[in-house]
């Protein structure tokens, strides 16, 4: 056991090599070193896009965010954390950051860029991973912050940056020469927020969804066709289509590709809700055919400036979490159990597609 440590925290570890199979251990709560925060995390959300960390988290090194032993992981989770111990300037004890959680009692962090807008973790181990999942945003200088709608900010906002980013990346490139796009697991939060930010924009958005899940699909009102994939058949193979896929299920492109044949102008991965992606090396990279929203976020600051990205980020999240205040039911969970629990729902695709799940530790 490490001796700069005190019993009283823990982890919910969750197998690699079966995302079922999990474990709670208990963590030794470190204590903090000269240049170092130590956060309590507070309140998280669980939803598909944390399965689809696990599942990307050797490709896209998401398992390396929170070091496990050998053979295990520590699924990152979104929500609010509180400092309860600062030996950095400009961190206070007390203050309250949004950002990339372990799924387990506390963080230790090392600022490493603190200004009024909160700071990023330059922790050695997190120096070659993506930027933005460093960021911890102090509440009190979150432009897109607003405390009645903290279980909105927990279940969304993390999935409507990747919304928000793809739908700008798709305008950005004038859609890809495309003139309907096509969303797959349409019913997922992060298909549905970039659907409400393509919508009016001058093209079709076509949302496809499992059968029992089209009547939600279409009640949202932001796709002009919902369709179920036994009837993807009939989106027109005259129409150059933009297919986003959110669910990684390649027997589901492959059907599409046959159909649309050439009129098929681009394709995109973005998540992978089936859990089931194609062939070894499918979705192992970021290259052409999967989008990431880091490389897209890179653009825009360069095109705008951080303050501006924020700016805009937040006018879109606060048109966005009025209306999908009725698109949801949150469920209130709390305890490490009852994070194990969620996630065996979650994970195995039992969840409502109206139910978001927020959790206090």
């Amino acid at each position: 056991m490490d001796t700069n440590a005190t019993p009283g925290g823990w982890n919910l570890l969750v197998s690699r090599d079966d995302l079922s199979t999990t474990k709670l251990v208990d963590a030794p709560i470190p204590e903090v070193g000269e240049g170092e925060v130590l956060l309590r995390v507070d309140r998280v959300g669980l939803t598909a896009n944390n399965v689809t960390y696990a599942a990307l988290g050797d490709s896209f090194r998401y398992w390396e965010f929170f070091p496990a032993p050998a053979g295990w992981g520590i699924v990152p989770l979104w929500g609010f954390a509180e400092v309860v111990a600062s030996r950095v300037d400009g961190v206070g004890t007390g203050s309250r950051h949004y950002g990339y959680l372990p799924s387990g009692s506390h963080l230790l962090a090392r600022p490493g860029r603190v200004d009024e807008r909160g700071f990023r973790d330059a922790s050695p181990h997190r120096t070659t991973l993506p930027p933005p999942y460093s960021a911890y945003a102090l509440t009190t200088g979150d432009l897109a912050y607003e405390a009645h709608r903290e279980d909105l900010q927990i279940l969304y906002r993390p999935l409507f940056w990747t919304s928000f980013m793809l739908a700008d990346w798709i305008v950005d490139n004038d859609w890809l020469g495309a003139h309907t796009a096509v969303l797959s697991s349409a019913s997922s939060k992060t298909a549905y927020g970039a659907a409400f930010l393509l919508q009016g924009k001058g093209r079709e958005v076509v949302g496809l969804t499992s059968r029992r899940n089209a009547a939600f699909t279409e009640s949202l009102g932001c796709y002009d066709r919902v369709l179920a994939y036994e009837d993807a058949s009939r989106l027109s193979p005259a129409t150059p289509t933009l297919y986003a896929d959110f669910a990684g299920d390649e027997p589901l492109s492959a059907a599409l590709r046959g159909h649309l044949g050439d009129a098929l102008a681009h394709e995109v991965v973005v998540g992978v809700t089936s859990q089931q992606p194609g062939p070894a090396g499918t979705l192992a990279e970021t290259g052409p055919g999967m989008f990431f929203a880091p490389d897209q976020m890179r653009k825009r600051i360069g095109d705008w400036g951080r303050e501006g990205l924020d700016c805009r980020f937040a006018d879109a999240w606060q048109r966005f979490a009025p209306v999908v205040e009725g698109w949801v039911d949150v469920v209130h969970s709390s305890g490490p159990q009852d994070l194990e629990r969620v996630w065996h729902e979650v994970q195995s695709g039992r969840a409502a597609p109206r139910t978001g799940h927020v959790l206090a530790l």
